[in-house]
């Protein structure tokens, strides 16, 4: 049986620096905007348009991806505190715990991660 108690703390300190890092990108997102106002907006064209434009594109993909990784920490919490955590949500198989440890967050056992991550 793992030691869901760690699992807890694991996840804690992973949503602490999720939290940590969204206000972070955000004012990245915010400073691009603004020097995206101020530069040529013909993007395509213009040099310092298409580094702007990249920056933008690579900060709202990073805050979409923590945002939605936040969403996967606080659900393993709720399973943590339902008594859920750490049981396959496809087949109620327990999850193997170097699964766990690689991926605290995760509700699905190996054999069903791919098709976790279709649903």
């Amino acid at each position: 049986m793992a030691d869901y108690e760690r699992f807890r703390l694991m996840l804690e300190e992973e949503r602490e620096r999720k939290l940590a890092l969204l206000p972070a990108l955000r004012a990245d997102i915010a400073a691009a905007n603004s020097a995206r106002q101020g530069a040529n907006v013909d993007d395509e064209h213009d040099p310092e348009g298409a580094t702007i434009a990249f920056e933008l594109s690579q900060a709202s993909a990073l805050l979409n991806q923590s945002s939605a990784g936040l969403g996967d920490v606080e659900a393993a919490l709720d399973r943590i505190a339902a008594g859920t955590y750490g049981t396959c949500a496809v087949c109620g198989e327990p999850i193997a715990e170097g699964r766990l440890e690689a991926r605290p967050w995760t509700p699905y056992c190996i054999t069903h991660a791919a098709a976790g991550r279709r649903a």
